[in-house]
């Protein structure tokens, strides 16, 4: 995942675990990737790729702050450096920043963008605002009208908080009413912060003044979705799902625990056995364990003075994924779901099991929730697969 701006961003959305981070870069004049930097990551994470395909993930902070210009620059570097391979972008954006050049360039050059969106407006504005707490809604539904009118490919990326956890089916039904045909839904589950991160300068868990939801004894922040209603939401829009929109409409979750359910390797990184191939790259050429562990303790390196295979395969990035394996409570090891969530990401893992033990999800519950809800359907499905069949089949199944 590369953050060639860091963490900056046009938008100051309350829930965003990444705003924080400016904290480490203090002593840095710019947040832009420079282009010496730039080239030694792409030739090297070109170089290491054991496949002819090569995928590169574009995040921040927001990425379109750095101008169309630096990734004309990117897609020039990329073929210098390409060897025959295939290389295919994803980019992630709020959105606002879009128009007619950027999408104009990401349709000749086919990238895939992910558009956040939480939903209908007063859904979505709840935290997604600006600097001066504007709302955000109507200039990233603009950004939405520039990447259709150019055929961009596009998905959406979701993030389930507390204000939104209660409405999944009316969150589901937007999206398809907008065009989109692949989902992601990111549950927004921050810790807040110990002595650790305050010594550190971040602020994640301080809303503003006044700014304070319904309070609870979780140990999270204000905006953090609860477990329970997490669970619901999955189900909520499944249910949707099940009935019409198979083999139409994406949902990355789904798509994962039907793969988990017919043993297929790979999907999303929090739900295998071990974790660590996915790091993060900042804009100082540095090199975390992974987005989610942007801390001091978990830089494994600098692309200027080592490779990402070295330190893909150094003893502390090893470390670091074999620990969600090797902590995992006896609790998790003996679930009948554990083949399809493997304990989570190791970073919401924070919670305690009923008899003590920690390591538990902080989302646990409603996992289990949406397993249990779908497991009928998603076993027919697989079967239906095995069989050489269509797993939309289930849609007539249902009816």
């Amino acid at each position: 995942m590369t953050k060639p701006i860091g963490p900056l961003c046009n938008l100051d959305c309350s829930y965003c675990f990444y705003l924080e981070k400016e904290a480490l870069f203090k002593k840095e004049a710019s947040r832009r990737m420079p282009f010496d930097v730039l080239e030694t990551y792409i030739g090297d994470y070109i170089a290491s790729q054991p496949n002819d395909l090569v995928s590169f993930a574009w995040q921040g902070g927001e990425p379109t702050l750095l101008g169309v210009d630096y990734f004309r620059k990117v897609v020039e570097l990329q073929k210098k450096h390409a060897k025959g391979k295939k290389i295919e972008n994803a980019f992630q954006t709020n959105g606002t920043l879009l128009d007619d050049e950027w999408c104009a360039f990401f349709r000749k050059n086919d990238f895939l963008i992910g558009l956040s969106i939480d939903g209908p407006r007063h859904l979505h504005d709840a935290y997604r605002i600006d600097k001066r707490r504007k709302p955000s809604f109507d200039r990233v539904m603009a950004g939405l009208g520039f990447l259709k009118k150019h055929r961009v490919r596009f998905n959406t990326l979701t993030c389930v908080n507390r204000k939104n956890m209660k409405s999944g089916r009316e969150v589901y039904r937007f999206l398809k009413s907008i065009g989109s045909h692949f989902m992601q839904f990111i549950p927004i589950a921050e810790r807040r912060p110990g002595k650790r991160e305050e010594n550190i300068g971040f602020w994640l868990a301080q809303p503003p003044a006044g700014r304070m939801e319904e309070e609870d004894d979780l140990p999270v922040t204000a905006w953090s979705v609860r477990p329970r209603y997490y669970g619901q939401f999955l189900c909520d829009i499944f249910d949707d799902w099940i009935k019409a929109d198979v083999g139409k409409i994406f949902v990355q979750m789904f798509d994962t625990v039907l793969g988990k359910w017919l043993g297929v390797p790979g999907g999303l990184c929090i739900f295998e056995e071990t974790c660590g191939r996915a790091m993060a790259i900042e804009h100082t050429g540095e090199v975390y364990s992974c987005d989610h562990y942007v801390y001091p303790e978990h830089k494994i390196g600098n692309v200027m003075e080592s490779s990402l295979g070295e330190m893909t395969r150094s003893r502390q990035q090893l470390k670091f994924g074999n620990d969600k394996r090797d902590s995992l409570p006896r609790m998790c090891r003996e679930c009948e779901f554990r083949f399809a969530c493997n304990g989570g990401c190791p970073k919401q893992r924070f919670m305690k099991t009923p008899d003590g033990e920690p390591g538990l999800n902080y989302l646990c519950e409603g996992y289990l929730m949406f397993y249990r809800h779908s497991k009928d359907a998603m076993q027919t499905m697989a079967k239906l697969y095995r069989s050489g069949r269509s797993p939309a089949e289930i849609m007539r199944m249902m009816e």
